[in-house]
């Protein structure tokens, strides 16, 4: 009894802790200026609705073109990712593949070495991609940890099913997209999740090879509106609706752009984590 009431209090806190901070987040968003002057800062206790915040950054602006490269580079990213992963998974899963050892090695080499942020930096320049949507995309093109995870999922696969497709002539390229495939949509859920949270979180690589500020996903815009205190640089066209501020504190849309960045993953996230003990289950039960 007292175990089971220590875990309760401690998973309290532990939402607290998460739940706190998103609320705050979310009702300065939504506070009016005057709520705001009042409260000296955040607010906790909602007093009144004034989404002029919201309205203003996506009027135009800095944020509104960041939500679309972002929304670009995740969707061009998470899909060439797992198109990557998928292949050099399945080719490393199979025992007669061509330099099998070697290539599996080589990836698992990197989990302990890596070269550095110069030598990256320097290969990126050099396939000239500075400044490129494209370098917010092929230095992170394949994770490691994916792969291995994907991997492990089709070594599961049973190979008596593999062995009758071929016998039945179908190639290995038919044997991915229609057996393999399908018993492992559960690990590719999860790892495709991994993949766009990866991309939509992700700012280092465009502080480091995006200098153009047309070109700043939404992370780089909020990274620079939070840490460098900047100010938000929108439109500048006023709100003209009922009950409804004209012009924004600046706190509220800097917190607007806050849950902006974070409100696509707790959407998609629902719909995912159902694979999460499914893929789990998967990956215990062998052929």
């Amino acid at each position: 009894m007292p175990g089971t009431l220590a875990k309760a209090v401690a998973l309290t806190l532990l939402v607290a802790a998460v739940l706190v901070p998103l609320w705050a987040v979310l009702v300065t968003s939504l506070a009016s200026r005057g709520t705001i002057d009042d409260a000296g800062g955040m607010v906790m206790v909602p007093r009144e609705i004034d989404p002029s915040a919201y309205i203003t950054i996506f009027s135009g602006g800095d944020v509104t073109r960041a939500v679309w490269i972002s929304t670009l580079v995740t969707v061009l990213g998470t899909t060439l990712s797992l198109v990557l992963t998928v292949l050099a998974a399945y080719g490393l899963s199979r025992p007669g593949s061509v330099a099998h050892r070697g290539l599996l090695f080589y990836f698992l080499l990197t989990f302990l070495i890596f070269p550095g942020l110069v030598p990256s930096y320097l290969v990126v320049t050099g396939l000239g991609l500075k400044d490129n949507i494209w370098s917010l995309i092929l230095p992170s093109a394949i994770s490691v940890f994916n792969l291995v995870v994907i991997r492990a999922f089709f070594m599961n696969v049973p190979a008596e099913l593999l062995d009758s497709a071929r016998i039945d002539g179908a190639g290995e390229l038919r044997i991915l997209t229609r057996i393999v495939l399908p018993l492992s949509r559960a690990v590719i859920a999860v790892v495709g999740l991994f993949y766009a949270v990866g991309y939509w979180n992700a700012y280092f690589n465009a502080v480091l090879y995006i200098d153009s500020n047309d070109k700043f996903p939404i992370q780089r815009v909020l990274q620079s509106y939070i840490l460098a205190g900047q100010s938000p640089n929108v439109s500048g066209t006023a709100v003209s609706l009922p009950g409804v501020t004209a012009y924004p504190p600046t706190l509220a849309v800097k917190m607007a752009v806050v849950v902006v960045t974070v409100i696509p993953a707790v959407i998609i996230y629902p719909f995912v984590q159902r694979h999460f003990t499914k893929g789990m289950i998967t990956g215990a039960v062998k052929g």
